[in-house]
């Protein structure tokens, strides 16, 4: 039932784009008509635009209108000599059905998915130079500065000759040359270099005349599943030199040490028993209690040391590896959640190593607790907004309580800096 509806009224991907083609239709009539104009006709359609604009009429009414502006100006440039990357490269260019229709795409904030050399360049060059009749920031992000500027020089002349500003932002640029650039209509430019500026402007400007961008209003993401998905796993950070240096690895290490030196010496002990258990038992016999405990602490070494040289070896054997990861399959069920985590209790630090990760257990924080250098508040950090609430509730004067909150914070950043050097010392082993 539900497919013979699909056939009749389509998907909803259908249905849009059945509505994008009568718009296709739209623009290609206004081109037709704006072919008999002059060039200075043509580029006084930007500010007639503008001027509807602002007496109420919409982006979606002016839309046909500007996109075919914008492919009757490139109609125009055909042949014409344009100067990109240090060479002059000639326009040959005019937008494809197609192509309007993913500006269309564009607009409506859609993803528009097209293969390299069918035009993305031009494509989004619709939907900018409609949203930039706003007179508000519109920006084109893209992976990096060589590109941002050689589509600003490429497809910056349509915007140019249609009476609209268009600049690049690179880095190595100063404050005041990019308070310039954010007053262009269209801004090119890469995701870091956005995100560092939004940075700036919300962390260190010290007031609004010190910030250089103008606000966001309509953005267009060049390789979206580069910059959106790859590049965003690498955090923007900015920061500068520590006026005093915290760094404890020196008086961590050897307690760090000492507890990786616990968990080798009890995950050695551990395999060496399964292995002779092993070595005396036939796998091909029913298997018996002794031998499915060797295979558990076995799985318990593969999540303490997973490059144990004994589990290693163990694992080349095609059977003893499947016997193993049966117990890895047998712990991943719910119901045996709360014996899981007692069999990996007995361990010190639990080691994901497809994570890069670690995890220190009860008993290996107990162990931390009883060393010499190790302390109970490693592990806690502080509540600042209670500890500020406690001393504004005390008797103390006011230069007391100011005293005490920088004391307060003085040692919340010395015990965020002792965690984070523990967190670094035991991810290095």
């Amino acid at each position: 039932m539900f497919g013979l509806l699909k056939k009749v009224f389509g998907t909803a991907q259908s249905r849009k784009l059945r509505k994008y083609h009568k718009i296709v239709a739209l623009v290609n009539d206004f081109e037709k008509k704006y072919q008999s104009l002059s060039d200075q006709q043509l580029f006084e359609k930007t500010d007639e635009f503008k001027k509807r604009l602002r007496k109420g009429a919409s982006l979606d009414d002016l839309l046909p209108e500007a996109y075919a502006a914008v492919k009757n100006l490139c109609r125009r440039l055909v042949g014409e000599k344009i100067h990109v990357s240090g060479y002059e490269q000639k326009w040959d260019m005019v937008p494809y059905d197609v192509q309007i229709l993913g500006a269309i795409a564009m607009h409506h904030g859609c993803i528009a998915e097209m293969q390299t050399g069918e035009g993305k360049t031009l494509t989004a060059s619709m939907p900018l130079y409609l949203h930039a009749l706003t007179e508000k920031p519109v920006h084109l992000v893209t992976v990096n500065d060589y590109l941002a500027k050689r589509d600003c020089e490429w497809i910056g002349v349509i915007f140019k000759k249609l009476g609209l500003k268009v600049a690049c932002l690179t880095s190595h640029l100063s404050p005041q040359e990019k308070q310039e650039i954010y007053k262009a209509d269209i801004v090119f430019g890469t995701a870091s270099e956005f995100g560092f500026e939004y940075l700036r402007d919300n962390s260190m400007a010290l007031s609004k005349e010190e910030q250089v961008q103008r606000g966001r209003y309509f953005v267009i993401v060049d390789e979206i599943d580069s910059v959106l998905i790859d590049e965003a796993r690498t955090p923007l950070i900015i920061s500068g030199p520590s006026s005093n240096n915290r760094q404890m690895y020196d008086r961590l290490k050897d307690g760090v040490s000492q507890i990786i030196r616990k968990q080798k010496d009890l995950c050695h002990q551990l395999a060496s028993e399964a292995k002779r258990v092993l070595d005396e038992s036939n796998l091909s016999r029913k298997k018996n209690p002794e031998m499915k405990e060797a295979f558990k602490n076995l799985w318990l070494v593969s999540k303490g040391t997973p490059r144990n040289k004994t589990l290693k070896k163990l694992r080349e054997n095609p059977d003893l590896r499947a016997e193993i990861d049966q117990i890895e399959t047998y712990f991943y069920s719910e119901q045996n959640k709360e014996e899981k985590a007692k069999t990996l209790s007995s361990l010190y630090i639990i080691v994901d190593e497809r994570a890069s990760e670690y995890e220190l257990t009860d008993k290996g924080i107990q162990l931390w607790f009883k060393q010499e250098k190790g302390s109970a508040d490693d592990f806690v950090m502080l509540d600042l907004g209670f500890e500020y609430a406690k001393i504004d509730e005390s008797a103390l004067s006011e230069p007391e309580k100011m005293q005490a909150k920088i004391d307060l914070r003085m040692q919340d950043a010395v015990r965020k800096e002792r965690a984070h050097n523990l967190r670094q010392l035991f991810k290095a082993h």
